[in-house]
């Protein structure tokens, strides 16, 4: 997601105005460090297992201790792999330069460099993953809106109800339900094809973590328990307690004090919870009137909202819309997007199916009187902090010059491409170079982030997708000699090599985060390495990232299709670049979000958004025996989409969720 402005942006020997810091540890002493942290880890780890752990039942963390670690690779596959990707960017005078500085670091650095981490991968938990956090995420002295967080959608197409607050307590009140099986354990670890178990070390930080900002480096602080939420309304914070004396408050009660917040008359002011929530002013959401605008707006909404109304250090803040849209802002540092996801998709399913709504609109249940009033919060603040009108001034126009794009294409989806015999994201890949290509005339760097938590701690590693298979694809699909054979074939190759990339990153056999690590010895050692400063001064103008649907047993797609999650997005990774995330939504959509600046002459979401739909339709046109496939019903490339949405009220429709019966 938002990780490949922070990989591109980190520089662990500067500070936030230029200034050199030295890290002044040691190597020998870092590495001990690392591993002591991790043999912390387990120790609590194993503990809780043991508090909680009754007969053989799969837990969470059941299968950590079997989890293999991630390999480091060999020094000279990883530059060779890296001069393979540069080469279609490249000029030839620039490549063979490229070349001259690896074959030096490879003669004068790399096996030492190489030593060092073959080190730490024997004694800590991950050679990787620590210094990935603390270097690109929590070193970095980037705002962290825009530039590190990302969003996740709601319901596209319906809104369950049109009571803000009786949204906010199902949605809080199943956050905590999620907050309470993790907890125990309760949550399912997760098998990649059903046998592979993937590292669940990253859930341990979802509920009561907030990131603590430093002058060179933030730090993250995590809490055993906390009983209350932040909320945010209006300029003004309030503390709400989410359990009484019997346990956790029902949902009619949570809507009620949220309730409260929202008739609270009060004047705003200038301005350790489980988690934040803001109750925003103005509604969101897909609209009949402007179907287009309004979802990019939405985008807008979750990703930078107005700058001052987000907690962006906090883990994730649930951001409640007026006329009851949902949405989710994450902090990027603590952990990825399918963990979050996870916890979405959860949250969705169980406020909409298990606790759902009265006919009126609000929670089940009864309000509880009782209850103390939301506890507003005062903050003392330094008289020179509060005169500081400019202070917001940066975060303003950071927030106005985000250009977001959200559209739902629904010509086809994974399941016409599985009847091609291809693989969904490699087809989505190969589209977006063709897609960007058309844009920009010219080819990039293009980063895609995949999982390595097939290995205990791992996180992510990038695909390099612009390889010279999908150069040859593009140039082909771009020259009116090219039969639609040869078009056909060269796809297949540019699939293959991608696939093949996919696979090498998942099993740790990438480049890039071996790239990191041996540049990030070289900073500990003080070993300058030109051609590592040169890797790490690459820009990616394309940085791509599927959303996972994890939990499909939780959703009815076939009966039910509009009562899927939507998605998310995140921002550009370089100034003159795109940031695209898509989602598979049930068989025959994908929706997308595109992100770009407003200040950058070369960059238009929308204009890159209609390059995609065109591209798309045209690769799957190879498939078709030249006929170019036509529009199904629905998706916002049709003039009728405000139909779609507007043939019902949005929380009518959502009055018609079905009943599931899903064992949670």
């Amino acid at each position: 997601m938002a990780e490949a402005h922070q990989a591109v942006g980190f520089r662990p020997s500067l500070t936030s105005d230029g200034a050199e810091v030295e890290l002044s540890a040691p190597v020998l002493q870092e590495i001990y460090l690392s591993g002591l942290r991790s043999w912390k880890r387990h120790l609590s780890r194993f503990w809780a297992l043991v508090r909680i752990f009754s007969g053989r039942k799969t837990m969470l963390f059941s299968y950590q201790r079997s989890l293999p670690r991630q390999p480091v690779p060999s020094v000279q596959d990883t530059v060779r792999k890296y001069l393979e990707s540069v080469r279609p960017i490249l000029s030839d005078e620039d490549f063979d330069w490229t070349s001259v500085l690896a074959q030096e670091f490879l003669r004068l650095q790399a096996s030492l460099l190489q030593w060092y981490l073959q080190l730490k991968s024997w004694w800590a938990s991950n050679y990787v993953s620590d210094w990935w956090e603390e270097f690109v995420y929590l070193r970095s002295r980037h705002s962290l809106m825009v530039n590190s967080n990302y969003y996740m959608m709601d319901f596209l197409y319906v809104t369950p109800t049109p009571v803000q607050a009786a949204r906010a307590g199902n949605a809080v009140h199943a956050l905590l339900l999620y907050r309470h099986r993790l907890n125990r354990q309760e949550i399912l670890p997760t098998l990649l094809m059903g046998m592979r178990p993937l590292c669940s070390a990253q859930y341990e930080k979802i509920f009561n973590t907030t990131r603590i900002p430093g002058i060179q480096k933030d730090h993250i602080r995590h809490l055993r328990d906390s009983r209350h939420v932040a909320v945010f309304h209006r300029g003004r914070f309030f503390r709400v307690g989410t359990h009484s004396q019997s346990g956790l408050l029902s949902p009619r009660a949570l809507e009620q004090q949220f309730q409260r917040i929202l008739d609270d008359p009060s004047p705003a002011f200038w301005a350790g919870s489980a988690f934040f929530v803001s109750l925003d002013s103005e509604p969101a959401g897909l609209t009949r009137e402007d179907p287009a605008a309004s979802l990019d707006a939405y985008a807008r909404a979750l990703l930078a909202g107005r700058g001052h109304d987000r907690w962006f250090d906090k883990s994730f803040t649930l951001i409640v819309f007026s006329n009851g849209k949902l949405g989710l802002s994450v902090e990027h540092s603590w952990a990825d997007c399918p963990i979050s996801g996870h916890m979405w998709e959860f949250t969705l399913a169980t406020e909409c199916f298990q606790l759902g709504y009265s006919a009126d609109g609000h929670c089940k249940g009864h309000p509880d009187p009782s209850l103390p009033q939301p506890q507003r919060l005062y903050w003392h603040l330094p008289e020179k902090v509060r005169s500081d009108s400019g202070a917001s001034s940066p975060t303003k126009t950071l927030s106005g010059n985000i250009d977001c794009h959200v559209f739902p294409f629904s010509h086809f989806g994974k399941s016409f491409i599985k009847r091609c015999h291809l693989s969904s994201d490699s087809f989505v890949q190969m589209a977006l170079q063709l897609a960007h290509f058309r844009d920009r005339g010219q080819f990039c760097l293009t980063y895609e982030s995949t999982m390595t938590r097939l290995f205990l701690e791992g996180r992510t590693e990038t695909v390099r997708s612009c390889t010279r298979e999908a150069c040859n694809f593009v140039r082909a699909m771009e020259d009116k000699e090219k039969t639609e054979p040869q078009r056909r074939a060269l796809f297949r190759l540019a699939v293959e090599k991608h696939q093949s990339l996919l696979k090498a990153a998942m099993s740790g056999q990438g480049v890039d985060r071996h790239l990191f690590a041996l540049y990030i010895v070289s900073q500990f050692l003080h070993l300058r390495s030109p051609f590592l400063d040169q890797v790490h001064s690459e820009q990616w103008q394309l940085a791509t990232s599927q959303i996972p649907v994890q939990q499909i047993h939780l959703f009815d797609v076939h009966n039910y299709p509009d009562y899927v999650s939507s998605g998310g997005g995140f921002g550009p990774a370089d100034d003159h670049g795109y940031g695209v995330s898509y989602i598979f939504m049930g068989d025959d959509t994908i929706t997308f979000h595109i992100s770009s600046k407003k200040s950058s002459t070369k960059t238009d979401s929308h204009r890159l958004g209609q390059h995609i739909e065109d591209a798309l339709l045209d690769v799957a046109s190879l498939f078709q025996e030249g006929q170019r496939l036509k529009p199904r019903c629905g998706g916002l490339q049709e003039e009728d989409l405000g139909h779609r949405c507007g043939s019902l009220p949005c929380h009518t429709r959502g009055s018609r969720a079905p009943t599931k019966s899903t064992n949670f």
